[in-house]
C-alpha cells in the first residue's frame, strides 16, 4: 500500500504541482485572446437558458437541465470549505485571482462543451452521449482510441469510485458533528437516494438537479446577501484588500502575492472543473441547435460556480471577524463560524443542510460522468447494474467511516492524467472548434438569432449526422430557414 501512494504521489506531483495548472492557465488565455475574448462576446446570451422553462423537443434533455446537472457537480466542497483555505493560505487577493482563472476558464469549457456537442452520438433510445473520451476517438481518429480508453479509466476512478466516497463522508461527517445524528444513518439515506436517481438515468438525474440546484444556489446566495447588507459599509475595505493584497501591496500572509495567486488559481481551477474534462460529458447530452449554443451555457456554470458561488463565502469569510491570515483552521469550520458571527448559531444547521444538497448533488453528477466513461469501455448490459450497486456502496462506505476514504488516496493523480489527456484533446481539436465557433458568429451576423448546425458544412469531420438531422432536428431548422434581424443588444 505504502508503495501504491508513493506511484500515485508521484503521478500526482508531476501533474498538479508541476504541469496541470500552468497548462490550464496557459491555455484560458490562449482560448480567449484567439477566440476574441468569446466569454465576453456572448455573456448576455449565456443568461438566455435561465428562462428556458421547457424541454425544445419532447422527450430529450434541454439546454437548461445539463447546465444545472452541471452547476450541481461543480458547486460541491470547494465552494465552501475550499475557498476558506484559499483565504487563509493566501489572503484575501487568492479571491482575485480565483475570478481571473475562472474569467480565463469560461472560455476553455466553451471550447471543451462545444467539441463535446460537436462529436456526441445517438444512443438507441434516442438520447446522446458525448464528452471528451468520444471527442477523443471521432475527432482524432481511431488511432488515439487508446488515449480515450486512458481518459475513461481516469474518470471512474477519480469521479465514478473515489469522489462519491469523499462526497458521502463530507456529508456524514457534517450531519453528525452538527446534528448529533450517527454516521450509519445518514449512510442508509444517501445510498438509497443515490440507487433510486441513478437508476433512472440521466433523465431523472435531470429532473433531481432541477430540483436541487436552484434551491442550494439561491439559498446560499441569498444568506450571503443578507450579510453582505448587514455589512455594507465594510464592503469598499474588503475590495480594496482584495486588490491590495493581489498585487503584493499589502502581504497578509507568508508568500504574499506568490502565495495569494497559486492558491487562488489552484482553487479556483478546482471548484470550477474548467479544461479538466468533467463537464463535457454532460453538456453532450442536450438538444441544441448548434454546438456553441452549449459550449456558451457551460460557461455560464463556471461563472456561477466561481464569480457568484465562491464570492460568497469569500464575503460571508471576510467580512466577519473570525478570519485570521494563515490561521491554522479547517475550511468547513471557518465558513461555519463565520456564519454564526454573522447571524447567530442557526446557519450552522443551514451550512450543513447547504453541504447535503451541494454533496448529494456532485453526487449524482460524479455517477453519470462514470456511467458515461463505462460506456466507452464496455457495452454490456450487466456492467451497469454493478457499477450502480457499487457507486451507491461507495457512498455508503465513504459515510459509514470517517477513515474511509483513506484508501482512495488515487483519486487526485487520477483526475490529473484524465485533465493533461482532455488538456492535449482540446489544443489539438482546437482548429476544428475554431470553425465551429466561426460558423455559429456567420449566422448571427446574416440575421439568424438562434443558429442552427448543419454538419454538411463539414464533410471531413466524422460527426454523428442523426444526432443534428433526424426529424426533429429538422422541424428546428425550419423555424430558422428564414433570417431576421437580431435583436438589438
Amino acid at each position: 500500500m505504502e508503495f501504491l501512494q508513493s506511484v500515485f504521489g508521484v503521478i500526482g506531483d508531476l501533474t498538479w504541482g508541476w504541469s496541470l495548472i500552468p497548462f490550464l492557465v496557459v491555455l484560458g488565455i490562449f482560448h480567449t485572446l484567439t477566440s476574441g475574448f468569446v466569454q465576453f462576446e456572448f455573456f448576455k446570451r449565456m443568461f438566455r437558458v435561465l428562462t428556458e422553462s421547457r424541454s425544445e423537443v419532447e422527450g430529450h434533455i434541454s439546454s437548461r437541465a445539463a447546465l444545472l446537472v452541471s452547476v450541481g457537480g461543480r458547486v460541491g466542497g470547494g465552494n465552501i470549505a475550499g475557498v476558506a483555505v484559499a483565504v487563509t493560505l493566501g489572503g484575501p487577493g487568492a479571491i482575485f485571482w480565483m475570478w481571473a482563472i475562472a474569467v480565463v476558464g469560461m472560455a476553455t469549457s466553451l471550447f471543451e462543451c462545444s467539441l463535446a456537442q460537436l462529436f456526441k452520438r445517438t444512443e438507441p433510445d434516442g438520447s446522446y452521449r458525448g464528452g471528451p473520451a468520444r471527442y477523443i476517438m471521432f475527432g482524432l481518429g481511431p488511432s488515439y482510441r487508446w488515449l480515450a480508453v486512458v481518459y475513461a479509466i481516469c474518470l471512474i476512478a477519480a469521479f465514478g469510485l473515489g469522489f462519491n466516497a469523499f462526497q458521502g463522508n463530507t456529508v456524514a461527517g457534517a450531519v453528525q458533528d452538527s446534528l448529533g445524528v450517527d454516521r450509519i444513518w445518514s449512510a442508509v439515506l444517501l445510498g438509497v437516494a443515490t440507487l433510486f436517481i441513478i437508476y433512472g438515468g440521466i433523465k431523472r438525474i435531470a429532473k433531481a438537479a432541477d430540483v436541487i440546484v436552484p434551491i442550494m444556489a439561491l439559498g446560499y446566495m441569498a444568506i450571503a446577501i443578507i450579510i453582505i447588507v448587514l455589512n455594507i459599509g465594510s464592503l469598499p475595505g474588503v475590495f480594496a484588500s482584495i486588490f491590495a493584497n493581489a498585487f503584493g501591496f499589502e502581504e497578509a500572509v507568508g508568500g504574499g502575492m506568490g502565495a495569494a495567486i497559486a492558491q487562488g488559481m489552484r482553487r479556483g481551477l478546482f471548484s470550477n472543473e474548467a479544461g479538466l474534462g468533467s463537464a463535457p460529458n454532460v453538456a453532450a447530452v442536450a438538444h441544441v441547435r448548434h454546438p456553441i449554443s452549449q459550449g456558451i451555457v457551460q460557461s455560464l456554470s463556471v461563472f456561477i460556480d466561481t464569480i457568484i458561488i465562491c464570492s460568497c463565502t469569500a464575503f460571508v469569510i471576510l467580512l466577519g471577524d473570525v478570519y485570521e491570515p494563515g490561521a491554522d483552521i479547517d475550511g468547513i469550520v471557518l465558513t461555519q463560524q463565520s456564519l454564526v458571527s454573522h447571524l447567530g448559531a442557526w446557519t450552522q444547521y443551514f451550512l450543513t443542510a447547504a453541504i447535503l444538497l451541494f454533496a448529494f448533488s456532485s453526487i449524482i453528477y460524479n455517477y453519470y460522468l462514470g456511467e458515461n466513461a463505462l460506456t466507452n469501455l464496455t457495452k454490456h448490459p450487466a456492467s451497469m447494474h454493478v457499477f450502480r450497486v457499487l457507486i451507491a456502496g461507495l457512498v455508503f462506505l465513504g459515510a459509514t467511516a470517517e477513515g474511509a476514504t483513506d484508501v482512495f488516496f488515487f483519486s487526485d493523480p487520477m483526475m490529473g492524467i484524465l485533465a493533461v489527456v482532455n488538456l492535449l484533446a482540446i489544443t489539438m481539436l482546437f482548429p476544428v472548434g475554431l470553425r465551429v465557433l466561426n460558423d455559429f458568429r456567420a449566422q448571427l451576423k446574416a440575421g439568424i438569432d438562434r443558429p442552427v448546425f448543419d454538419p454538411d458544412k463539414f464533410p471531413d469531420l466524422n460527426i454523428d449526422r442523426t444526432a443534428w438531422t433526424g426529424a426533429e432536428q429538422q422541424a428546428i431548422a425550419g423555424e430558422e430557414a428564414t433570417p431576421k434581424p437580431a435583436p438589438a443588444e
